[in-house]
């Protein structure tokens, strides 16, 4: 790192602190209409620090619903232009009584895991003490005279409750938001001494289905053995969408994944796991899952289906003998690159409708998707960032699929036409979305120091 950077961030690191205290504070909760107030007053905090940070151009930009902040700076319009992407908003802070302190009162406090302490509020790390981590990276390149390329800021506060309208300002902006690259820290890496990258995110294709029999419950007693029973139907066709190797078994559900090749699954292998401690944390006998994949592939670079809920006829206190006119489920598919939403969810409709006896009639009802996510590990961006990682955690970071999905990311691509990276710094155990959420000041500050070394490993690899 250079020497007036590490300077510039030991000098004001009491600052840097003090000022994501005081987002913190601000309960920019997104989903509860109570809180549109301090939502609007977070995303006028981060148009200040971006201001104060020497960021040009800062604008609280109106949306159909939350602003997006923008800012930039454009320091030769011929270099490269890294785009920042995070949000300020942040998850409903319930169940309160389950936090040792207020989620709106940070406070630091020394854990096993973090014993140089840690900051507990809601949004410490998702995603306020992360996307405050590249406005102080930036300051810091900013007023040491150290930026190498152009960068621009995009913040939302909608992304809790799913970037409703982050593709409407995309579209809406194109030309503004031109860049080469999206580096976003909404991630985590394995542990502290083992730093990751989350290289590709799973795709969703998530559809409600409904089994109809006779038109009005029916007293299983006078008419059982001689009419049809949706539950028992709904169990039988959801029973066989996988067959005796928990493969899918959907006609054209495979078609057009993407095998990993022998030297990515060993560069995964690399991350360490342990499957009886993975058995031990959810409280499981044994694994399950696809045959021939490990439990870190099954749950990242692998397709799944999975029925999310299900539902009919009487359940009550008590017994009713019916046979139930309706049966519900709710089922949800994760895919993988090249997999389309749109094409899963044409196939599992056709291929569910022709499983039904034709005794009853079925009905599939899309509801929302998403489409799979890779960066490819040759990229110049995962390169600056393995770079830049190495030199501050001491050793190269494992390259990790993740195997949620963040729609976004696939949005700016299509939209954008570039890749992101995604180099968050957070831990899995750092309780996000939950009870005293926290994140490690080793963290916070180990991604200010990290970022600048991403800076200039990517410029270097783009221009040479």
């Amino acid at each position: 790192m250079h020497a007036d950077i590490k300077k510039y961030i030991d000098t004001h690191r009491e600052r840097f602190l003090n000022e994501l205290m005081e987002l913190l504070r601000v309960p920019s909760v997104s989903a509860d209409p109570k809180y549109k107030e301090e939502v609007i007053k977070a995303a006028q905090l981060t148009a200040h620090y971006l201001e104060k940070a020497g960021i040009k151009n800062v604008e609280v930009c109106e949306t159909p619903g939350y602003p997006v902040v923008y800012g930039e700076y454009i320091k030769d319009p011929s270099l490269p232009t890294v785009l920042v992407y995070g949000h300020y908003d942040v998850q409903p802070p319930d169940p309160l009584d389950l936090w040792e302190s207020g989620p709106f009162d940070p406070v630091i406090k020394k854990t096993e895991i973090h014993p140089q302490g840690a900051i507990f509020a809601r949004g410490a790390c998702d995603d306020k003490g992360q996307f405050f981590m590249h406005i102080k990276a930036v300051e810091a390149m900013i007023a040491t005279g150290t930026l190498p390329c152009n960068v621009k800021f995009m913040i939302e506060g909608e992304e809790e409750v799913g970037s409703a309208n982050l593709g409407w300002f995309v579209v809406h902006n194109r030309e503004r938001l031109k860049c080469n690259t999206i580096l976003i820290s909404d991630t985590g890496i394995l542990a502290n001494d083992i730093p990751s990258i989350c290289t590709g995110l799973r795709g969703l294709s998530y559809v409600e289905v409904e089994v109809t029999g006779p038109n009005r419950d029916l007293h299983s007693g006078l008419y059982g053995g001689a009419v049809p029973n949706p539950i028992n139907i709904l169990a039988k066709m959801i029973a066989s969408l996988h067959d005796e190797n928990n493969h899918i078994t959907i006609p054209g559900f495979y078609d057009d994944v993407v095998e990993l090749s022998a030297e990515e699954r060993a560069l995964m292998a690399q991350a360490p796991h342990s499957d009886e401690a993975f058995k031990k944390s959810i409280g499981l006998k044994n694994i399950w899952g696809e045959k021939g994949y490990t439990t870190p592939e099954r749950t990242s670079i692998r397709p799944t289906l999975d029925v999310n809920g299900i539902w009919g006829g009487y359940t009550g206190e008590g017994a009713k003998t019916v046979i139930p006119s309706k049966a519900y489920a709710k089922i949800s598919m994760r895919l993988v690159p090249n997999q389309n939403p749109d094409k899963i969810t044409e196939l599992f409709k056709k291929h569910f409708e022709s499983i039904a006896p034709d005794c009853v009639s079925v009905v599939v009802k899309p509801h929302h998707g998403g489409d799979p996510y890779v960066s490819p590990l040759d990229s110049p961006e995962y390169q600056a960032a393995s770079e830049a990682m190495e030199a501050t955690f001491g050793k190269k970071p494992v390259p990790v699929r993740s195997g949620g999905s963040i729609p976004i990311v696939a949005l700016f691509e299509r939209e954008l036409g570039v890749k992101s990276i995604l180099m968050g710094f957070g831990l899995d155990s750092d309780a996000i979305h939950s009870p005293n959420e926290h994140y490690g000041l080793f963290n916070y500050f180990i991604g200010i120091e990290t970022i600048p070394l991403f800076f200039d490993h990517y410029v270097r690899l783009v221009e040479r």
